[in-house]
């Protein structure tokens, strides 16, 4: 009888181990598979993660080329394609003014003479520049004000210390514009234009004009000579970039297209 229940024993002891291993086995396996499986659902997570990335920049991609395919519409924007008068497509240019760079403020040498190419305007007294009643802020003040006066040579060097002799024509400076001196000199009395002329950094008009024209030509909306000279083609040129530029349409040089056209202070400065 003893020998019986201690065979029993050995028995329920060795069951017992091998039961312990097999466990012990089981869970190890089990432990590597559970390893295995996150390592898999890690994976998993990364992979839709890459793609969802992947849709993400194609999605960055495509609002870009979109924006790109846009720029061809009129609006704010540094490189769009431009539409003349006519209908034909100009090639894309920068637009240094709309993308806040600066242009650079060039010199120019004219002969003050008169341009035969350009009709000169006729006195008028009192004359006013059509349509500047409807041009608000501060800006268009001055052209709101404007009338033409004449004056003879000693009334004009009484009351403005400033005048200069530009393509035919006298201007006197004050409060920041060129103004023509009707009367001056009776002989050189040719102006492109009658109406104030700001005066970017104080420059000469024809030197304002000018560096205007440069950056409208750049820009596809000025076909004709850098000349200096405020003429029909100029002024037509500068309607067209301000309409676009949802700038005042004043057909003239004034502060808020000077600036548009990327001509600041600071710009003048930087150039030397």
């Amino acid at each position: 009888m003893k020998s019986i229940i201690i065979v029993t024993c050995c028995l329920g002891l060795s069951l017992g181990v091998a039961t312990a291993e097999k466990n012990k086995e089981g869970e190890g396996k089990g432990k590597q598979a559970g390893q295995k499986a996150g390592k898999v659902h890690q994976q998993g997570m990364h992979g839709a993660g890459g793609q969802g990335g992947g849709r993400h920049t194609n999605m960055g991609h495509q609002g870009h080329n979109a924006v790109q395919s846009n720029a061809t519409h009129t609006g704010k924007g540094t490189n769009r394609q431009f539409t003349s008068k006519g209908g034909k497509n100009l090639p894309a240019v920068q637009n240094p003014g709309a993308g806040g760079g600066k242009a650079q403020v060039k010199h120019y040498n004219f002969a003050n003479s008169k341009n035969t190419n350009i009709q000169s305007v006729t006195f008028k007294e009192n004359n006013r520049i059509v349509g500047a009643e409807n041009w608000h802020g501060a800006n268009y003040v001055v052209f709101h004000d404007y009338h033409s006066v004449w004056h003879d040579h000693g009334w004009w060097v009484a009351h403005y210390p400033r005048i200069v002799l530009i393509g035919g024509g006298w201007y006197y400076w004050n409060a920041g514009f060129w103004f023509p001196a009707w009367g001056y000199e009776p002989t050189n009395v040719f102006y492109a234009y009658d109406g104030p002329i700001y005066g970017y950094h104080g420059l000469t008009p024809d030197q304002v004009v000018a560096n205007a024209q440069e950056q409208l030509q750049n820009q596809g909306y000025y076909h004709g000579e850098v000349d200096g000279m405020l003429g029909p083609l100029t002024r037509a040129a500068l309607a067209d970039y301000q309409r676009d530029h949802g700038l005042t349409e004043t057909a003239a040089i004034d502060q808020p297209t000077m600036a548009s056209l990327g001509f600041t202070e600071e710009s003048f400065e930087a150039s030397g």
